[in-house]
């Protein structure tokens, strides 16, 4: 939706969630996201679901109504983009059959869960920890984070610090008149270790998997910190979000 925001449409998002970003993602991150969406003029219908869309000779006309039901309301569209999750596939794709005979192709020999589904068909060794999976929201700016949320760590009683460094104080994002967005660490309050890292901002996308890979490793806030990053770059905005978790405050902020 926000790629043909830019190239000029008029985009109303209908969530049922109630707030943008779906599960997993922090709402801080959320709040922040759906102010800069807004400002680039995208609009949002939040709490709301879309009980029918009927094509007409003009476009597209949606019924929506509140995610708690009630008075129904209207949009007219000229196109109508459904982006509401994925479901598996599996039949008649011949997986009753004996593992043995499986084959992978070759498109699908590059995909983590493809090559770890291989690796246990065939008896190996199989790591898999879901907390370490980054999820990336490909927009401008992207949203992307690894681990827990804060709202994940407070259900469960974890208690946890934060560290948080704007893009405004970052010279590379200023430098690139790019400087939407934030880069937040969790950090366990104890141990220092990195519970999870939440980016907004351009370049998430890229930046989220050096967090991904400390915390496969299981890395503190301060072993982030503590490696020098190149000079200008934005990925210096994630060592002081960590300085800032680990030790209270970051450098540059």
């Amino acid at each position: 939706g926000s790629v043909w925001q830019r190239l000029g449409s008029q985009v109303t998002a209908i969530e049922y969630l109630p707030n943008i970003g779906g599960a997993g993602i922090d709402l801080d991150v959320s709040k922040s996201f759906q102010r800069i969406l807004a400002k680039q003029g995208m609009k949002f219908k939040l709490s709301s679901k879309v009980t029918s869309a009927v094509k007409t000779t003009t476009g597209v006309s949606v019924s929506i109504e509140s995610a708690k039901g009630g008075k129904s309301d209207m949009l007219e569209c000229d196109v109508v983009l459904v982006c509401i999750g994925r479901r598996p596939y599996t039949k008649n794709l011949g997986l009753e059959t004996n593992m043995a005979e499986c084959q992978l192709m070759k498109d699908l020999k590059q995909t983590y869960l493809s090559i770890l589904c291989v690796e246990g068909i065939t008896g190996q060794a199989v790591h898999l920890d879901y907390n370490c999976i980054p999820s990336v929201i490909y927009t401008h700016p992207e949203v992307a984070w690894v681990g827990k949320t804060e709202e994940q760590l407070k259900s469960t009683n974890i208690a946890y610090k934060v560290g948080k460094f704007p893009l405004a104080a970052n010279s590379r994002a200023k430098t690139n008149a790019d400087a939407d967005g934030f880069i937040k660490v969790l950090g366990d309050k104890k141990t220092d270790r990195i519970l999870g890292v939440h980016l907004l901002g351009s370049g998430a996308g890229e930046l989220v998997n050096e967090a991904a890979l400390a915390m496969e490793y299981g890395a503190a806030c301060e072993d982030i910190a503590r490696v020098c990053h190149a000079h200008p770059t934005v990925s210096e905005a994630l060592r002081e979000a960590s300085m800032a978790a680990s030790i209270g405050s970051a450098i540059n902020f």
